[in-house]
């Protein structure tokens, strides 16, 4: 069954966040087109600013550089870096699942070699999840990581990862055993140094002219055995832990925040009935959508794994970052639009295709809803 458990930003998250707007304005040099989907602004330089105040790794301990902070705090660091446009593309999956992941189930060895980077700001990851003529279907995947005498050997190609043409290592999951009739029985996470391991990296150029996401190919790349993340042929458990993470947060309600700000922007302080009618309507969804992401920020505070109802957070929160620029454009209607509304509409129309996509299709959001309600 699905629990919501009521949490509340403490008084310290509160003040932290006071210190994070303080940051951002002294540094509105660097958001000149602020947009509010995490995936736009790669800046390694802002990355390592956000690291030396500790606000990359800020839950992990401080043995491997973090700073030993609640998930409260991390959210409110998110949700005003993501409110202002901020660009955090470089170091976000890394602070956000590889570094948790590795914490959760990597050995001593890989936490002391990958986590200090990433807290500096100054390591990025890409997810090595999706690969061609799969679909959805994650426990389908065909790239294969086999014995082969102190390492293992890498063949396969992976889709939709995101900036791994500028990122330094990926966690791959990949076949360590041959598939069998437990279709997620023989799944492992390994580690692939995307500089130097001679994967091939294919940038793929999307119709907003970026190139975020990748296809890499691995033909015969070997790594040594200690990349493999956890236990051979626990890859599925730790994947679906991992995706906990990835769904729940406020980037999955924020990527078309911006179009809001400059909706309001646009209409002044006397909207027309109907604009203030609009108004409600989307400041009742980012209400409501708020309340249940930091219900999962408190879970995750008190060790517990919301897999359920972070599927359901980022279900309904891209079904809203859907809506959002719909209900702003028909409460606009008649009127000419600002520039800054017209830009923020541009950049979040043409990246609205990924939001239903990345972190899981809507369907297969829906059958982990399902299931997790005993429906399937």
């Amino acid at each position: 069954m699905l629990t919501f458990d009521r949490a509340e930003l403490p008084a310290e998250a509160e003040t932290l966040r006071a210190e994070v707007r303080e940051f951002l304005k002294s540094n509105s040099a660097r958001l000149p087109r602020p947009n509010s989907d995490f995936t736009t602004g790669h800046d390694p330089a802002f990355s390592a600013q956000l690291g030396a105040r500790g606000w990359i790794g800020m839950t992990w301990p401080l043995e491997y550089g973090g700073r030993g902070r609640s998930f409260f705090e991390r959210y409110v660091v998110t949700e005003e870096l993501l409110a202002a446009g901020a660009p955090v593309s470089a170091h976000w999956i890394a602070d956000r699942q590889s570094g948790p992941l590795l914490l959760r189930y990597g050995s001593e060895q890989q936490k002391a070699a990958y986590l200090p980077g990433i807290t500096r700001g100054e390591s990025y990851f890409s997810i090595g999840m999706s690969e061609p003529n799969t679909g959805s279907d994650l426990a389908s995947v065909r790239t294969t990581a086999y014995r082969m005498g102190d390492g293992y050997l890498v063949n396969g190609t992976k889709l939709w990862s995101t900036d791994a043409h500028r990122n330094h290592y990926m966690v791959a999951l990949v076949r360590t055993e041959p598939a069998s009739d437990n279709r997620h029985a023989g799944l492992s996470q390994v580690l692939i140094d995307l500089k130097n391991d001679g994967a091939q990296v294919r940038p793929i150029r999307n119709m907003a002219g970026g190139e975020d996401f990748n296809e890499i190919v691995f033909t015969d790349v070997l790594i040594p055995e200690d990349r493999v993340v956890g236990n051979p042929g626990n890859g599925w458990e730790q994947v679906t832990s991992e995706l906990s993470y990835e769904r729940s947060g406020p980037e999955r309600f924020l990527s078309a925040y911006r179009v809001f700000v400059e909706f309001i922007k646009a209409v002044g302080k006397n909207p027309l009935p109907h604009q203030s009618a609009a108004i409600g309507r989307i400041t009742a969804h980012l209400a409501t959508l708020r309340r249940m992401s930091i219900s999962v920020a408190g879970m995750l505070e008190e060790g517990k794994t919301p897999a359920v109802e972070a599927a359901l957070v980022k279900e309904l929160g891209n079904n809203f970052e859907k809506l959002l620029p719909e209900i702003a454009r028909l409460a606009l209607s008649g009127s000419p639009p600002s520039e800054g509304f017209r830009q923020a509409m541009t950049d979040t129309l043409l990246l609205s295709p990924s939001f239903t996509l990345r972190g899981g299709t809507r369907e297969i959001l829906r059958g982990v809803i399902a299931r997790g309600l005993g429906l399937r």
